[in-house]
């Protein structure tokens, strides 16, 4: 039994006299038309691109929309949670009115260019607390005012963020 041969590799050089994606061709008997089919097989699948992107296109810009829209969620959901921890800690001090609270979080919320959030504090006027009872302070924005997308398209445009915070009252006994 007799193996087959391999067919032959001539090295050939590109135009300014090194390889380069060109640089190897198989001899044999039919290499000329091995090498026209093969550039009429490349030539006909050039659609086949545009097909195929066609088709993944939609699904990775919902991927792209849909990460930016979840993570400017969370972004402002941080920035509140955030404000809200700036406006009790304001909140807890002797002599603070509820008018200081809500200028510190509107403060912090105007350096993060949040705007559009409720502020409310309980009680009212935190001075009107004893020592160690909670001042809270909470703070609420609709995501559709702070979404990037002009529309939310994954989380519903009636979804209020909401942050928290409770602190006891600092004050002499």
């Amino acid at each position: 039994m007799r193996m087959p041969t391999l067919p032959r590799i001539h090295s050939l050089k590109g135009p300014h006299g090194q390889g380069g994606p060109w640089g190897r061709r198989i001899a044999s008997k039919n290499g000329a038309k091995l090498e026209k089919v093969c550039r009429l097989c490349r030539r006909n699948r050039g659609g086949a691109a545009a097909v195929e992107f066609a088709l993944i296109a939609p699904v990775f810009f919902l991927m792209v929309f849909g990460m930016i829209e979840f993570g400017r969620m969370v972004m402002v959901q941080q920035v509140i949670t955030n404000s809200s921890r700036e406006g009790a800690r304001i909140a807890v001090l002797d002599g603070t009115a509820g008018a200081d609270v809500v200028a510190a979080v509107d403060n912090y919320l105007d350096s993060a260019r949040v705007s559009g959030a409720n502020v409310t504090v309980s009680p009212s006027e935190p001075s009107s607390a004893g020592y160690g009872e909670p001042v809270t302070v909470t703070v609420t924005i609709p995501f559709s005012q702070v979404s990037w997308l002009p529309s939310p398209m994954f989380i519903g445009g009636d979804t209020v963020l909401t942050a928290t915070t409770v602190m006891r009252r600092e004050t002499v006994q």
